[in-house]
């Protein structure tokens, strides 16, 4: 998979960390526009302040940590897998 995080100058370490969160963001932010829920009712079903959901909306990755946005995934319904590959050398 293609990390636009590598490309931008960012640690294999932390790219990989990045693209995680930017994929499980996407997936969210993709479930809250097939519900058309408001900010409110984000924030309400994910039971965060609508402040951290318009964080959430605009794609602000370095405010939500992996175990954050797995559980918002969980309030919608949505069930995260993880797969785990030796390192391509």
């Amino acid at each position: 998979v293609d990390n636009i995080f590598l490309d931008l100058g960012f640690s294999a370490q932390e790219a990989e960390n990045l693209l995680i969160r930017s994929q499980l963001i996407l997936a969210l932010q993709n479930q809250i526009k097939a519900r058309n829920w408001t900010i409110e009712q984000t924030a309400q079903h994910l039971q965060q302040s609508t402040d951290r959901i318009q964080a959430l909306t605009q794609g602000k990755i370095g405010k939500f940590s992996v175990d954050t946005l797995i559980a918002m995934l969980d309030r919608v319904g949505m069930t995260v897998k993880i797969e785990i590959f030796p390192k391509v050398a």
